[in-house]
């Protein structure tokens, strides 16, 4: 097994506004209905933006939503053929949309609402297949209004393609045991267990993941990012030898992207204005309808 690490330094989040704007987000779309066309509608009357109900019935289980199809260029002209399009449309129903039916382009994918319980958990599976991969994804919150879990699953294949083509993996995000670890005085040594932690597998080989946050003198976060690195089967020798010779690389790559992510965090984290009360509200409603003209929050 090869093991791989690296520690990077990132601003941290308030716990008390993350959690207030967690739970302004569940109460919006607890409150809203299902509109016009699928349309998924906030209680102020304004449509989600590029968000459809395309089965079942909005926020019940089993409820499948699709994303809205962007407008061609020149749709919007007058004339019989505008006309002619939408009712095209219309009668193409949600199959049109999943299916990705007049554009060769589109990647064919939903979301199917497996619970919604504010109060307890809410659970989404995401269907999609891009360039011939057939891929399932799993997310599972706990105490949405005041998260305390995020769980992962994903699977993948290649229709055909053998067990070389199908991988799959599990990661749990426990954000209790995450604020307990930032929490503790940096004279503390770190948490022994990683508050993120995630596995993935794959006939050749076995690979997993681990986040662990420990607060820093100034107040900021210092999170490792370990990976580990397995063959499976008769591959282990061959998989070690693989190692030996890629450590470098490999060692580089997490290093290139645990950096380039703790950027991307630590920008966006500056650019965050910490609105609280009905100014976050408003301001996550107006993000859910204008995504492109949303400004930090």
């Amino acid at each position: 097994m090869a093991r791989f690490a690296h520690t990077v330094t990132v601003a941290a989040l308030d716990r008390g506004w993350f959690e207030e704007a967690a739970g302004a987000l569940v109460d919006l779309l607890d409150a809203s209905r299902e509109g016009p066309g699928g349309t998924v509608v906030l209680a102020d009357g304004r449509a989600v933006e590029g968000l459809r109900l395309l089965k079942g019935r909005h926020l019940r289980s089993g409820a499948r939503y699709g994303e809205v199809p962007a407008a061609p260029e020149g749709a919007g002209k007058a004339g019989s053929a505008g006309k002619a399009g939408t009712a095209a449309e219309a009668a193409a129903g949600p199959a049109a949309l999943v299916s990705g039916a007049g554009d060769s382009s589109a990647t064919p994918s939903s979301v199917v609402l497996r619970a919604w319980r504010p109060s307890h958990s809410v659970e989404v599976e995401s269907l999609v297949v891009e360039e011939g991969m057939s891929l399932k994804l799993g997310l599972r919150l706990s105490e949405p209004r005041r998260p305390r879990a995020v769980e992962l699953s994903l699977s993948g294949h290649q229709p055909g393609g053998g067990s070389l083509y199908r991988f799959s993996g599990r990661g749990k995000a426990d954000l209790a045991a995450w604020w307990a670890a930032v929490d503790r005085l940096p004279i503390a040594p770190p948490a022994a267990r990683a508050p993120v932690a995630g596995r993935a597998v794959h006939r050749l080989a076995k690979a997993r993941l681990t986040l662990t946050p420990h607060p820093a003198d100034d107040g900021s976060w210092r999170i490792t990012v370990a990976l580990s690195l397995r063959g499976r089967w008769l591959l282990r020798p061959v998989g070690a030898v693989v190692l030996f010779f890629a450590r470098r690389p490999v060692q580089r790559g997490l290093r290139e992207a645990a950096e380039s992510a703790a950027a991307e965090w630590n920008t966006a984290l500056a650019e965050l204005t910490p609105l609280h009360g009905e100014a976050l509200r408003a301001e996550i409603a107006d993000a859910l309808v204008n995504p492109d003209g949303a400004e930090a929050l």
